[in-house]
């Protein structure tokens, strides 16, 4: 949002995670900064993730697509807002549910690894030989691993391929290794750098990409496998229909053609919780869905719980492939929260203007005023602050892919947290924003109090301001913040971050 045409008020700094919200806050309209901000907080976004955690508990110990922990959760949150006088709908679409996978090595060694199956993949429960293909193992390696079919010369029919991640796309080794013959596929992670060990699950782009089982592994079980003599014993479910659930949440303003969306997907992964992913993004939503109910906001807000984000990004997709260009054109801006408040986190801004990475999608006019606004505001409470690549792997991929601005924030997955970044933001360098990435760890120790408490407000002061003008970002005005909105100029990027900033989500290789 352009400074210029800020009306003014100073911001109240980000309250402390500890803060007590302010008396009333269930009753009043929040309609300034200042009365908003001091009422959502960091508790009251715990309390969601608390429930989340407890529904987890409850159901398997997950919250994925699919399976009950998921429903549970669409009902937790249906409820609450409902109970804060929302409009909500459910948006059901088709999807394909394929259960827990297995990987289990026979030989040379007998061990049990933790997998997933790749979207796309086949069913099957096939029991052969290993053979690596065209595997480098170790720092700094250069794989290539069945991005061709001359890397299966010779190979045995009827085996089961081992591919290393890197270069080409999953889903060109796949369809390589069953080209070649091969019974069923296991990709293990790259090992190329300390952020490409741990387990890779991606997706082959699209359903039924190959008729046999594809699943993931770590680096380290990749080498295990790739070990002379290696059986191994690779299982994926046959796939089931599952119709799955967004939640679709209106308060209706004055301007019912300018629609202000903001979203978070609330499935987890099958292996965990999933509360820091991403459990943090639609809590924080949450807390700010209930704190501005009582709100007669000029333009109308319409919030978004997707399912299936875990399996291809699938409800969002669907929802705005769903929406005539009418409906689409209604829609004045989408904002994006995935992963608000990881443990070892930094503060990130999707890179609307392409100041730290080159987009691979074309980014939608009035997205860098997005950025803007929410740089401004973490400049107004001192935080530093970096790019996140405006890369699409998250559900605001259907609404630039249909020309509507977006933005959000993300405080990082996978990616090991450097030196220099421990220096600006704390934590632990050498280790990855997130260590309990779609893991059984991703539970409710798993979220950082401050990071979660800062970016609640940054969610919240976004949503009011555009609840009254997107004026700076298509060109509808609309009224001043009450009281009005005063922020500095951003105090610019921090430009430590590596490419893609650490989000897999929907990641093909």
């Amino acid at each position: 949002m352009a400074v210029a045409t800020l009306s003014a008020v100073a911001l109240v700094p980000a309250a402390g995670a500890s803060a007590a919200p302010a008396q009333g806050c269930e009753s009043r309209n929040n309609n300034t900064v200042k009365k908003l901000l001091a009422c959502v907080d960091a508790d009251g976004a715990m309390e969601h993730l608390e429930a989340f955690q407890a529904i987890a508990d409850a159901n398997g110990g997950n919250r994925a697509a699919g399976l009950p922990g998921y429903e549970a959760s669409v009902d937790y949150v249906v409820d609450a807002l409902e109970a804060a006088g929302w409009n909500v709908s459910i948006d059901t679409f088709p999807f394909t549910f394929v259960g827990p996978s297995e990987l289990e090595q026979l030989t040379p060694v007998a061990a049990t690894y933790e997998t997933g199956p790749y979207t796309g993949s086949g069913a099957g429960n096939v029991t052969a030989s290993v053979t690596a293909v065209d595997i480098q193992l170790g720092l700094g390696n250069t794989s290539t691993s069945g991005c061709e079919a001359a890397d299966f010369v010779g190979f045995p029919a009827g085996n089961i391929a081992l591919i290393q991640r890197g270069t080409c796309s999953f889903a060109q080794k796949a369809l390589n290794a069953e080209a070649a013959g091969a019974d069923g596929v296991v990709i293990f992670n790259q090992g190329n750098t300390a952020d490409r060990t741990d387990l890779i699950v991606g997706t082959l782009g699209g359903p039924n990409v190959v008729g046999i089982p594809v699943v993931g592994a770590s680096y380290e079980q990749g080498v295990a496998l790739s070990q002379q003599g290696s059986t191994a014993r690779v299982f994926v479910p046959a796939p089931e229909q599952r119709p799955q659930k967004n939640i679709i949440a209106e308060l209706p303003g004055k301007n019912a053609n300018n629609v202000v969306m903001a979203g978070a997907h609330l499935d987890g992964v099958q292996a965990g919780p999933g509360i820091n992913d991403n459990g943090s993004g639609s809590a924080a939503l949450l807390e700010v869905a209930q704190q501005v109910s009582k709100l007669k906001p000029e333009n109308t807000l319409r919030f978004a719980w997707w399912g299936a984000e875990e399996s291809g990004l699938i409800g969002s997709e669907e929802y705005v492939a769903g929406l005539s260009q009418a409906e689409k054109d209604r829609i004045a801006l989408y904002l994006n929260f995935d992963m608000v408040a990881s443990p070892n986190y930094i503060f990130m801004v999707y890179d609307g203007d392409e100041s730290g990475f080159t987009a691979p999608v074309t980014v939608p006019e009035g997205s860098v005023q997005i950025e803007d606004l929410f740089e401004s505001y973490f400049t107004s409470v001192g935080e530093p602050y970096d790019d996140a690549e405006f890369s699409g792997r998250s559900d605001y991929e259907a609404f630039i892919l249909n020309g509507i601005p977006a933005g959000g924030l993300f405080t990082g997955a996978e990616v090991v947290k450097t030196q220099e970044q421990e220096d600006i933001w704390g934590g632990i360098a050498g280790e990855a924003y997130d260590q309990c990435y779609h893991a059984v760890c991703d539970d409710i120790d798993n979220v950082n109090l401050h990071a979660l408490d800062v970016n609640s407000d940054a969610i919240a002061l976004a949503v009011l301001a555009y609840s009254y003008s997107t004026e700076t970002v298509n060109g509808v005005a609309g009224k001043k913040v009450p009281g009005g909105l005063k922020l500095p100029a951003p105090a610019g990027p921090e430009g430590t971050v590596g490419s893609g900033g650490g989000h897999s989500h929907g990641s093909s290789n």
